[in-house]
């Protein structure tokens, strides 16, 4: 039996598993191991876990895991977190390059324990018959809803996430609700992770475009986004060739630490 450090970290209520593997001494996939550690009935109780790695060229690298085990695409909630475990490891002060599943991603550190993070260019919204699909480092639905405290999230996501257009791989579905001109309210259910979560950084990040999009909007815009989990923020840049210039804004805290004892 061996152990191992972790860290607990949330951004917005979403949470996840800090693992420090620079020296690589954790399996990069082991399914049946992740899920366990992530139920939070019979293990530590996480939407995701992350491993620090080292990459040539950055400050580190994100290797990302789903809930449910699977190897995940990119987590904007779960990247804010990372740069945040990385200034605890003193990998970086106050500014972040570093490699995740979509490619590379810069960051820096805002008051308050905020991030800013910077996301990959969209050049594309498509337009389905309920609503729109985006993939911001991970595919998103997004719908348009009238009263988003009373919609069936986890029924009607659960159903759209699993449907044929979206297969093989499947979509993690999105729900918004316009509060003002420059806010927005959203829940989504997350694939995965199988069910809602309190909050998902590249899904808010879709709906901020799906909004701009909706609105005509042209030029640099910054909206505020509700969710479950509390306040995120994204700004971003309308251009000709599509959405360029996308920063997720919101926070990134440290829960808690301990150590897992397992057969490694």
């Amino acid at each position: 039996m061996s152990e191992v450090s972790f860290y607990k970290y949330q951004g917005a209520g979403n949470d996840f598993i800090m693992i420090d593997n620079r020296q690589m001494l954790l399996p990069r996939h082991a399914p049946k191991r992740y899920r366990q550690w992530c139920d939070r009935k019979f293990g530590i109780g996480a939407d995701g876990i992350i491993f620090i790695q080292q990459a040539a060229g950055y400050d580190f690298e994100m290797v990302y895991y789903n809930a449910d085990g699977s190897e995940g695409s990119m987590c904007g909630n779960g990247g804010r977190c990372a740069v945040r475990f990385a200034v605890q490891l003193g990998l970086i002060a106050d500014k972040a390059h570093f490699l995740a599943v979509d490619g590379p991603h810069e960051a820096s550190l805002l008051p308050n324990n905020w991030v800013s993070l910077g996301m990959i260019d969209v050049d594309d919204i498509q337009t389905q018959p309920d609503g729109y699909f985006v993939n911001t480092g991970s595919p998103h639905h997004v719908g348009l809803v009238a009263d988003l405290d009373n919609y069936e999230v986890e029924v009607i996501g659960k159903d759209i996430r699993w449907q044929e257009r979206y297969q093989p791989g499947g979509t993690n579905v999105n729900f918004m609700q316009l509060e003002s001109a420059d806010s927005l309210s959203v829940r989504t259910f997350e694939r995965g992770v199988e069910a809602e979560t309190l909050a998902c950084g590249t899904g808010v990040t879709a709906c901020a475009l799906v909004w701009a999009r909706e609105h005509g909007k042209t030029g640099k815009q910054q909206i505020k986004v509700a969710t479950l989990g509390g306040m995120l923020a994204v700004k971003f840049e309308v251009t000709p060739l599509g959405f360029r210039h996308i920063f997720l804004e919101g926070p990134a805290e440290m829960v808690f630490s301990g150590q897992i004892k397992d057969n490694f």
